[in-house]
């Protein structure tokens, strides 16, 4: 029943869907109203509506989940996403260093290494490299078809998914444990 719906571009769909959602609204407006006037009570109504507006939304909903996925993957295919990464590391190269430096200087493990000369120009020295290889590695189109290829995979195993409704009988995540006191997020 819903195969014609697949076949539909992004914005048949959308349209679809306010047509009927608003269509459902507009009678539920008409049919409350009349039956009011006709001394019935309106939660019936409202109950009718809610049940109509939750049918139409799960015949729509998985065609739409689907074409919401192909403009994504769609969109995916045009970006060059490590080298956005790669720009953001080089706009905050010495922010990052000194972060790094910092974070060492902190690090309870190093007590002793800290305090050995020239500790400082080699933790420089190591963060400078680090990130510069970092940099050119992102910068590298493999490491961007690398991406690609991980978040076409990606989308490719949601959409399955949603085909055969694989989702629907998952049973929901524990919630994660808290934190340790005096641990900070």
């Amino acid at each position: 029943m819903a195969e014609w719906l697949e076949a539909l571009s992004t914005l048949q769909v959308l349209v679809l869907v306010a047509a009927v959602l608003l269509g459902t609204a507009l009678a539920a407006a008409v049919l409350g109203a009349a039956l009011v006037r006709a001394g019935m009570r309106r939660p019936a109504v409202v109950e009718w509506a809610t049940a109509l507006t939750e049918r139409a939304l799960g015949v729509v909903k998985r065609p739409l989940t689907l074409v919401v996925l192909d403009e994504v993957d769609a969109v995916i295919r045009t970006g060059h996403y490590t080298q956005n990464i790669s720009a953001a590391l080089e706009e905050n190269h010495d922010h990052l260093t000194a972060l790094v430096a910092e974070k060492v200087r902190q690090d309870p493990n190093v007590r002793l290494l800290g305090r050995l000369p020239g500790y400082d120009t080699v933790v420089r020295e190591v963060s400078e490299t680090t990130l510069r290889v970092l940099i050119e590695m992102l910068q590298d189109p493999r490491t961007d078809e690398l991406v690609r290829d991980l978040l076409r995979n990606n989308l490719t195993q949601i959409r399955q998914a949603v085909r055969l409704r694989a989702h629907e009988d998952v049973v929901p995540h524990t919630p994660a444990d808290p934190p340790p006191p005096g641990l900070s997020r």
